[in-house]
């Protein structure tokens, strides 16, 4: 399955939508190729939002990496978006869960990047507490 971003803007912050696999091949081509554009137009403050991404391989993940290293370089941010929960044990396992911004509602992203405005993380660890313990309360 190849891997469709639509694109759309809140509030000057681009929001990309994914839906299928961000795998080998097409669909992580397809996403450098989008955050490389992105970047080169000068748009840093990016939103991926993964509800709808059904794979991430390692590819996928580097692809991530990759995208993130650029925009912070040039003064931007990536966050992600309603990462999925074996998704999320993926950036756990390889600690790149550290690396990442993760939102559950993405007006809590968009505020994000605005220092004035209140805003809720994603707790990654409830998460994981939650992941040893499942009969703890969230």
């Amino acid at each position: 399955m190849s891997l469709h971003i639509e694109q759309r803007d809140n509030e000057g912050i681009v929001i990309l939508d994914l839906k299928g696999s961000l795998t080998l091949g097409q669909g992580e081509l397809a996403l450098r190729d989008r955050l490389a554009a992105l970047h080169q137009s000068g748009k840093i403050y990016i939103v991926l939002n993964l509800k709808d991404v059904s794979h991430i391989d390692s590819t996928g993940l580097g692809t991530l990496v990759f995208g993130l290293a650029r925009l912070r370089k040039a003064g931007g941010r990536l966050a992600l978006l309603n990462v999925n929960r074996p998704h999320l044990k993926l950036f756990l396992l390889t600690k790149l869960a550290i690396a990442f911004e993760f939102f559950d509602d993405e007006q809590d992203a968009v505020d994000s990047f605005f220092p004035d405005r209140a805003l809720k993380h994603f707790d990654i660890l409830n998460f994981v507490k939650h992941e040893e313990d499942p009969g703890s309360d969230r």
